[in-house]
């Protein structure tokens, strides 16, 4: 009995770097589904499904009947409350793990990942403060401009953190599995360039206007939830005071702008020889915002169904976490280009010098802690 409690408190008090990658992977998965789930409290009209908070209603804790909600309603925005507690759990505990495996690299005599540490700090500090602007939007009855700011909390700081926590793991993973005899660009792959590095960047930050123009697209739409006014007839709850065609052409606009960067980093990607993970990355982004283009446009002229407006809110969920692979594939092996080629003098894409210690620390935004490689010179060979 020791011995399992043991094996199942390991990857929590004595963390492996794939324990870390299992905590990263944990915790953006949840991030991404808490998105999710909180867009089907929305779409589903249960915001006020539990109009009070902490608790559900003023009269109980957990889900009841409300005034102008159904008891569906009620379980509904519950439901996605009790999601933050696995939420919490899985944070904390991910924390914990980066923290205590910092510590035991500097027990080692190693520098340590104090980036790590940070990244993952955020991760249970983020979901506290989302449930204390959930319970503000539940109080204010559903303030759209709050809403959007509890939905973009989320993608913009949570997950942001979870996916390059998540990467950087990755990389660090790769880096400990290299063998010592081979060179870190053995596979040939040149750095990507720097302008398509950039075109990468201006992917992301569009993309993250585009969220952001999404957010306020909901916020004037009809999907958002009823209350009881003073006469005890039904009304929409608080919304933008926007055209909706208006704040929907403007998002339209938005998409087909990130679409046309997409395609152009794709195919510089492609030809320019790139490493073939970026150029996978590339290809998953374009072919999910077409997807996301088509899905747009059919429930626009639909009237906005709102499990089409889920699958739409959820894909962009997904696309948001490519963009950010993407973008930080691109910036991997750039010590590479400024140091030279591997065995001379240079810095190779997984962070290993060719002729001196290991790197440890961010190799363009991957960090990498790779072991050392000592340059031999080349031998020559008689011509036959």
């Amino acid at each position: 009995m020791v011995r399992v409690f043991s094996r199942l408190i390991a990857p929590v008090f004595r963390p492996t770097v794939r324990a870390l990658h299992g905590w990263a992977l944990a915790a953006m998965v949840s991030n991404a589904v808490v998105i999710a789930t909180g867009a089907a409290v929305r779409l589903s009209s249960s915001g006020l499904g539990c109009p009070d908070w902490p608790r559900c209603t003023k009269s109980s804790a957990v889900a009841a009947d409300s005034s102008g909600q159904s008891l569906l309603n009620s379980w509904i925005e519950f439901g996605n409350r009790l999601l933050n507690f696995p939420l919490v759990a899985i944070a904390g505990l991910a924390f914990i793990a980066f923290f205590l495996w910092h510590r035991q690299q500097r027990a080692a005599g190693l520098d340590g990942r104090k980036d790590l540490v940070w990244l993952a700090a955020v991760l249970p500090l983020g979901v506290c403060a989302q449930a204390v602007i959930g319970g503000i939007v539940v109080l204010t009855k559903l303030n759209p401009a709050l809403v959007s700011v509890h939905f973009l909390l989320s993608t913009a700081i949570i997950l942001t953190s979870a996916v390059v926590l998540h990467a950087r793991t990755v990389a660090l993973e790769k880096a400990g599995n290299q063998p010592v005899t081979q060179p870190a660009a053995a596979n040939g792959a040149a750095p990507v360039r720097i302008d398509l590095r950039v075109l990468a960047g201006l992917l992301t930050a569009v993309t993250a206007l585009m969220l952001a123009a999404g957010t306020v697209v909901t916020g004037t739409g009809p999907l958002a939830g009823t209350e009881i006014d003073s006469h005890g007839h039904l009304k929409s709850v608080p919304r933008f005071h926007f055209s909706l065609e208006s704040v929907t052409q403007l998002h339209a606009d938005i998409g087909w702008f990130i679409g046309a960067l997409a395609v152009a980093l794709v195919v510089g990607l492609r030809y320019s020889g790139a490493p073939r993970r970026t150029v996978r990355l590339g290809w998953i982004v374009l072919v999910g915002l077409g997807l996301q283009g088509i899905i747009g446009y059919v429930q626009y002229f639909n009237h906005l169904p709102a499990g089409l407006v889920w699958v739409h809110v959820g894909l962009s969920v997904l696309i948001w976490i490519y963009v950010l692979q993407l973008y930080l594939s691109t910036t991997t092996g750039v010590g590479a280009a400024r140091g030279g080629n591997a065995g001379t003098n240079g810095v190779g894409a997984d962070g290993v010098r060719a002729d001196g210690p290991a790197v440890s620390g961010v190799v363009g935004g991957e960090p990498a802690l790779a072991p050392s490689v000592t340059a031999q010179p080349p031998v020559k060979t008689p011509n036959l």
